[in-house]
Parts: structure tokens; sequence; C-alpha cells
């Protein structure tokens, strides 16, 4: 697997966690204090197609990865959880590493 696969799976993690903080503080703002929706419209279109965006990078590795149907659709909808993707890409990286190195995880040897 190439370094590639990881890196746009890793950049665009954190761009829908950020987009989505964004996106959770203007909805406060929206019906919270009743401001902001025009902003709020934007933020959540832009979240939706970069969200879009993550599901294609994060299903391409997850298909090269080999991943479980559960493990993928946890990663997958990490990103309509507020702060998850974040930790979700560092545990994600780390099983990742190995295979683009091209070591053998611990648990595969057993």
């Amino acid at each position: 697997m190439k370094k590639s696969v990881l890196t746009r799976y890793r950049v665009m993690a954190y761009v829908t966690a950020v987009m989505l903080l964004v996106l959770c503080t203007c909805m406060v703002f929206k019906y919270g204090f009743d401001t902001g929706e025009d902003i709020t419209f934007a933020v959540s279109q832009a979240h939706g197609i970069l969200y879009i965006i993550y599901l294609i990078f994060a299903f391409d590795l997850g298909s090269k990865a080999k991943w479980s149907f559960g493990k993928l659709l946890w990663v997958l909808l990490s990103g309509t959880i507020p702060f998850a993707a974040f930790f979700v890409e560092r545990k994600v990286a780390g099983d990742v590493e190995p295979l683009i190195s091209g070591a053998v995880p611990a648990a595969a040897k057993a």
C-alpha cells in the first residue's frame, strides 16, 4: 500500500473533523442565538461535500488495509461524531503504518 493512501485519508479526517466542529458552533449560534443562518447553511454544505470525499478516501484505505466491515463502518461514521475523527484517525494511522512499511503487525503473526 502506498503512503499517499494513508496521507489523503488523514488530511480528510482532520478537515472533516474541524468542519464538523465549525458546523456545531454555527448550529449553536443559529438555534441558540437566532443568528448566522447564512453561514450555517454554507458551512453545512461544505461539510457535506468534504464528508463525501472523506468517505471515499476512508473506504479506499479500508479496502486496501482489508478491514472488517465493523471497523470500516466505525471509521466511516467517525466523521459524524464531534471529536471522534481525531481519535479514530490516530488509531487508524497506527494500525496502517506497519502495512505501509511492509512489516507484519504482531496480531497477524499469531
